[in-house]
């Protein structure tokens, strides 16, 4: 890790490290803060009957049955790939890990901890958990107290919450390793948020998307909201005051991903794109992009999995390629059409990674969507780690100088072609009558 950065720029420059992670991902550490087992990532839903359980017992004890009480309290739906289920999930599973365990950290946390020598978590890592209260931005005991009653019988530590932007200095043997000074370390934030503020997205209206192996939708406001049908999330920004309300779509550029795979060896995920670009999106088959399985989003429903209707001898690789990035692009404007439910967000959708850099991509987003879509910045940018850099920056008063050499212009806005609008109504419908009809059987 530390030669591939000293390529850009040599460790005697160095003046603070910034982190950034995904989440939720869950690390078992023992009382030596060494790791206790393999991480489990966000992807793993297999504590989704423990999620079940601690809703409905947390929401029985608050009088407000069904998980509403545990969503108005930590701004999360707690479904299986939150970290308290998934140890609880561990402790049945794996009783000598479990009880090996002295706390739980996120992966950021665990980095964090092994770079600084000092344990800690932001508050948008410490939302990954299941039991972070926003208002108070503390874990709440009466989850904790919840959680423990279960059949794990006893919980972990977990880390004090911090602010994103708190630092210590790196420990000396791990800066001479990297051939570095004892700099700062930033805490940093989830990559949902630092991604946002990478791309600049920092003021109440503003949207951004960021496209990776899932895909943020994540609409910036200056005030707590909860949604009654709990299609966001509520997370914390590292801007004091300011929260996201944020859909995460589970299977995008991994589901891109795999139709490449299974369509020859030879594609990659911008060769799925270019393909679908090649083909009217009415010519495809309906497909729900529920591969994960289950869907975040504004569904947030474990139970779906992904479909493919009204398939044809006629079809061809090309039509799966389409018929993929529409059920994404048609995902995607279900997000947007919550956030316009939920408050004045503006026209522009500042948009970054993955399948985000290709121009048809960006163009369907725009015609599906009725938004103007804006890449502030190459195409290729990394804007998680670049939100990383510029919060480390803020964090240690140091300039923020963070350009570097220009390779390409920033892609030319692309405006919504209202001639596309009702196209893309219908295969709207199409998509919603066969997510209803799936999902009704």
């Amino acid at each position: 890790m530390a030669a591939q950065l000293a390529v850009d720029a040599a460790p005697g420059r160095w003046r603070a490290i910034g982190l950034s992670a995904m989440l939720p991902t869950l690390v078992t550490a023992d009382a030596a803060g060494q790791p206790a087992g393999p991480a489990i990532t966000w992807e793993d839903s297999r504590a989704e009957e423990q999620a079940d359980r601690l809703r409905e017992t947390f929401g029985a004890a608050a009088g407000a049955p069904g998980g509403a009480a545990l969503y108005q309290l930590t701004g999360q739906w707690v479904d299986g790939r939150y970290l308290l289920p998934m140890f609880l999930r561990l402790a049945a599973a794996d009783p000598p890990r479990a009880a090996a365990t002295a706390i739980l950290l996120g992966a950021k946390d665990y980095l964090f901890a092994w770079l600084t020598g000092q344990l800690a978590t932001d508050p948008s890592t410490a939302t990954g958990f299941g039991c972070f209260e926003l208002e108070t931005g503390q874990w709440d005991a009466r989850v904790l107290g919840a959680t423990a009653a279960g059949p794990a019988g006893r919980l972990p530590a977990l880390p004090p919450v911090v602010p994103s932007t708190a630092t210590r200095p790196l420990r000396p043997e791990v800066a001479a390793r990297l051939g570095c000074g004892q700099i700062p370390v930033c805490l940093g934030a989830a990559d949902s948020v630092l991604g946002a503020l990478g791309l600049g997205v920092q003021s109440p209206g503003q949207i951004a998307y960021v496209a990776g192996t899932s895909t943020v939708i994540l609409g910036v406001t200056d005030a707590l909201v909860y949604d009654p049908q709990h299609r966001f999330l509520v997370t914390p920004l590292a801007e004091p005051g300011r929260w996201g309300l944020e859909m995460d779509l589970l299977a995008t550029g991994s589901a891109l991903r795999w139709l490449a795979g299974l369509l020859g060896e030879e594609l990659d995920e911008a060769a799925v794109i270019a393909l679908a670009a090649s083909t009217d999106p009415a010519d495809a088959p309906v497909v729900l992009p529920y591969l994960s399985p289950g869907e975040q989003g504004a569904l947030w429903d474990p139970s779906l999995n992904g479909t493919i209707t009204g398939l044809t001898l006629a079809h061809g690789r090309r039509h799966l390629a389409r018929g993929l990035v529409n059920g994404i692009v048609l995902e995607s404007r279900r997000c947007l059409a919550v956030l316009d439910e939920t408050g004045p967000f503006g026209a522009d959708l500042l948009v970054a990674g993955g399948s985000a850099s290709a121009a048809a991509f960006r163009a369907d987003l725009a015609d599906a969507t009725g938004r103007r879509v804006v890449t502030p910045g190459e195409q290729h940018t990394d804007f998680s780690a670049l939100g990383a850099a510029m919060l480390a920056a803020r964090a240690t008063e140091q300039p923020a100088n963070l350009a570097g050499p220009r390779r390409s212009p920033s892609p030319a806005p692309r405006d919504p072609d209202i001639r596309r609008q009702s196209a893309w109504n219908r295969l709207w419908d199409a998509h919603e009558r066969a997510r209803l009809a799936v999902q009704g059987s």
